[in-house]
């Protein structure tokens, strides 16, 4: 398995060490995917590491919510956004998924929104519902280019507790617990059991989806 790094190299090489105690091989890669050039090399690297690429997981996002990014500017959390979430997504789904073509077989999943095609209020909202809704459209649609050999789908968080959710306000925590039919915030075990169905056997016939992972949205 190779997992990707960009500034926390340490803790992919944590990650690495955990895959590797329960008996599979991990490689840490440290990429901007931000970077054209970065991305592509990437997508080399990894191919030539066993020689094909199995299942690719477009997870890496910019994160624009905590920290110094914050308190940025619209267009300039907007223009990181586009660069990671989506264009870095674009390219390596593109590449790859070329070779896994030509090979024979794979799988690709991307991640989006749960909120992207209804849209939520807000600069989050709109900038979230731009770049994820472009993340969703592109999927179906390399689903199609990659056909038959190559299945392509699309998941779709709703809540989820990430670092933000963690300190999120007494209304966000309310609201992402009444938005969900199961009445919780979701969590990436919840997201991660997901992806690991669609990447495997069991959901071959699966291909072009986008597919919620919020308990059920409540439309309020």
């Amino acid at each position: 398995m190779v997992v990707h790094a960009h500034r926390q190299v340490k803790e992919a090489e944590g990650l690495a060490q955990e895959i590797r105690r329960v008996g599979r091989d991990a490689h840490v890669l440290q990429a901007d995917l931000a970077d054209a050039n970065a991305c592509e090399a990437f997508a080399d690297s990894a191919w030539r590491w066993k020689s094909r690429v199995d299942v690719l997981v477009n997870i890496a996002g910019a994160d624009v919510l905590t920290g110094e990014a914050a308190d940025w500017p619209f267009e300039k959390k907007l223009a990181a956004l586009w660069q990671v979430d989506v264009l870095a997504t674009i390219r390596l789904s593109r590449t790859l998924g070329q070779q896994m073509k030509g090979r024979g077989s794979g799988v690709i999943l991307n991640i989006g929104w749960d909120q992207s095609e209804q849209g939520m209020a807000g600069d989050s909202g709109e900038m979230f519902a731009a770049v994820k809704g472009a993340v969703a459209a592109f999927t179906r649609s390399l689903a199609q280019s990659l056909a038959p050999q190559v299945r392509v789908n699309c998941l779709a968080p709703g809540w989820i507790k990430t670092s933000w959710g963690e300190r999120a306000s007494d209304y966000w925590q309310q609201r992402a617990e009444r938005q969900s039919l199961r009445g919780r915030w979701g969590t990436p075990e919840d997201v991660a059991k997901a992806a690991v169905f669609l990447a495997s056997p069991a959901a071959e016939f699966i291909n072009g989806q986008v597919i919620p992972v919020n308990g059920g949205f409540r439309y309020e």
